[in-house]
């Protein structure tokens, strides 16, 4: 009922994974060690997601998929009982198609059933399901056989669709799964993810609890953005109810990422039970505003500067669905302050270039 948050192989490790990634072995501390450890699966990070490339090249004589012996030699049901046993879930990879996006494993295009009853009775949690080498069928045939199959297991498993929004799934794909691309992947760069955010933004009244937009994975700490840029993304992607998936190697982590991933009154933004997506109401050249309600009364609104110098920002009250006249308390949600002053029809700020400023507004009760 809102969005998933964990971790993913796919954007730092790509198809260099092991069982060894994803669980203790000897002295290393791995994945589902690191989460924990971090103190990120308290905070809501439970997924450890399997990327492509963990099978063999081949189904086996009785066209089951087998996890490759090479990386995976305990088998999947091990990591599932390894992952159950921190009080994290595990997640997998599979594809719509032939073949995987890597072509180092099969897809499960016309195996569907017995895919979706081997996820199950290993404890699979998760299910990213891709759109590779799909034969030129279309998504809307393809992929409601995976969501019967995995539904007739009994087991409940969430179904991430990656259909990169070619034919618009966030119209169609609330029947058939509980999140879907709306765009294609992210790479580690400003312009990638902004970019991102935009494609999303377009379907923000299509998310709603159970059923939420994805711009892609997290890519704060891989290094290719700034401290900023990478607040900018977090932002966004919390305040657009986009499922908040770690890319990077939680094992290293800064503390200046963890600050950013671990703050939790953002992620509060993120998880809050009104389920509504963030829009940009108001974009004037390179300054935007972006905003959603909250429960409690409350709305969150994010002044994003785009441009390369710092620009002063202006949320008026009518442009973010508060009455006018209201008086409101102001929250920085990166400073983790509350504003002396009380707001009374607009908030302002000065924002750095490739910045944001993120406030949470609660409106005060009248006085006599």
């Amino acid at each position: 009922m809102t969005p998933p948050m964990g971790w993913n192989t796919w954007n730092h490790f790509y198809c260099d994974i092991n069982e060894t990634v994803i669980r203790e072995s000897g002295t290393n501390i791995l994945m589902s060690d690191a989460l924990v450890s971090t103190g990120l699966a308290k905070l809501g990070y439970r997924y450890v997601n399997i990327e492509d490339c963990w099978a063999e090249h081949d189904r086996n004589s009785k066209g089951y998929l087998v996890p490759r012996k090479s990386t995976f030699r305990s088998g999947i049901k091990a990591l599932t009982d390894y992952a159950h046993g921190k009080g994290l879930k595990l997640g997998i990879y599979s594809d719509a198609g032939s073949r995987t996006c890597s072509q180092t494993m099969p897809g499960s295009l016309g195996h569907e059933q017995k895919d979706a009853e081997t996820f199950a009775s290993w404890g699979i949690d998760y299910l990213k399901y891709d759109n590779c080498n799909n034969g030129d069928l279309k998504p809307m045939k393809r992929y409601p056989v995976m969501t019967r199959a995995l539904m007739s297991t009994g087991r409940p498993i969430f179904l991430s669709l990656c259909e990169w929004g070619d034919m618009h799934p966030a119209l169609w794909a609330d029947k058939l799964g509980n999140s879907w691309r709306t765009t294609m992947d992210i790479n580690d760069s400003w312009e990638s993810m902004v970019s991102r955010a935009d494609q999303n933004e377009v379907y923000a009244e299509h998310a709603r609890p159970g059923g939420w937009n994805d711009p892609d994975m997290l890519e704060v700490g891989n290094g290719g953005m700034s401290n900023d840029e990478y607040i900018v993304h977090f932002s966004l992607w919390a305040a657009s109810k986009a499922p908040l998936l770690i890319g990077c190697d939680v094992r290293n982590l800064s503390k200046e990422t963890l600050a950013i991933l671990g703050n939790e009154e953002v992620i509060a933004v993120n998880q809050d039970p009104l389920g509504v997506q963030a829009k940009k109401v108001r974009m004037e050249g390179d300054h935007e505003v972006w905003t959603a309600p909250l429960s409690g009364y409350r709305t969150v609104v994010v002044l994003l500067n785009r441009s390369p110098e710092f620009r002063i920002i202006t949320a008026q009250w009518d442009d973010i669905g508060i009455p006018p006249k209201t008086v409101v308390e102001a929250r920085d949600l990166w400073k983790h302050a509350t504003l002396e002053k009380r707001l009374v029809n607009k908030v302002k700020a000065n924002v750095p270039p490739h910045a944001c400023k993120m406030f949470l507004l609660m409106p005060l009760p009248l006085l006599e």
